[in-house]
């Protein structure tokens, strides 16, 4: 008898671990999925941006110049014309910063560290930040997801640093260390206050929103983000094994 009382207690455990196990996939999945379909949205537009509105405004510009050898005999019509060849122009290089930042082509074709560099320097034009990098060029290609991963966190990082921090310099490094992959962004601010620490330590409700969104990200692959207080400033760590495996999820 009491041996058939073990035996119940030890299967009810069991499917109660089951159910606790498929409550912990489920939201897992999602996450995973939406994040997926959020990469590929960004994939998508980046490339009509580039191939589409970009061409578009390509055209424009070649138009403009055929009617500017046509009425150069007209010095008020000619002037009008290169204030419209200026106005395309700058049009034509937000949209390529536009695509740059929602998906960098660099990250397909060679992969996270020139991708990265090329981030860093267009940021630190824009910004006027001093952006120190070390960027490890031995470290192999990695998987994919892998780079995206580390390139979001990059975009969140430096975002962050722009806007709230109030640095005037940032120190960018990504190494390996011990079978792992880090990417730190050491900003030299006022630091992060203690409540959005806090809260990075909550569960996220909007998948890959925010830091918060990034350590979720980061989490699928079996990596880990950090925010340690520094003196003075913020130091945000990604931290990934270097042969990473995505967690199993039930994606049916």
């Amino acid at each position: 008898m009491q041996i058939q009382n073990n035996l119940s207690v030890r299967q009810s455990h069991s499917r109660l671990t089951s159910l606790d196990t498929g409550r912990t996939v489920a939201p897992r999945s999602l996450s995973h999925r939406l994040l997926k379909a959020q990469d590929e949205e960004r994939r998508r537009l980046a490339r009509d941006l580039h191939d589409s509105t970009g061409q578009i405004l390509t055209a424009l510009k070649i138009s403009i110049a055929l009617l500017q050898r046509r009425q150069k005999h007209d010095p008020c019509l000619c002037q009008e014309l290169s204030a419209i060849e200026r106005l395309a122009d700058q049009a034509l290089q937000e949209i390529r910063t536009t695509s740059f930042l929602l998906h960098p082509p660099l990250l397909d074709e060679v992969g996270f560290t020139s991708a990265a560099r090329c981030y860093v320097e267009g940021l630190a034009q824009r910004s006027g930040m001093k952006m120190w990098m070390e960027l490890a060029p031995e470290i192999e290609r990695l998987p994919e997801n892998i780079e995206i991963a580390l390139f979001r966190v990059l975009q969140e990082g430096l975002t962050n640093v722009h806007r709230h921090s109030g640095a005037s310099q940032v120190d960018i490094r990504f190494f390996r260390e011990a079978g792992f992959v880090i990417l730190e962004v050491r900003d030299y601010g006022r630091g992060i206050p203690r409540e959005l620490v806090e809260q990075f330590g909550r569960p996220v409700r909007h998948p890959g929103v925010g830091l918060a969104g990034m350590r979720e990200r980061l989490s699928e692959l079996r990596g880990r983000l950090e925010i340690h207080p520094a003196d003075p400033g913020t130091r945000l760590l990604a931290i990934l094994p270097l042969v990473p495996q995505a967690a199993s999820v039930d994606t049916t």
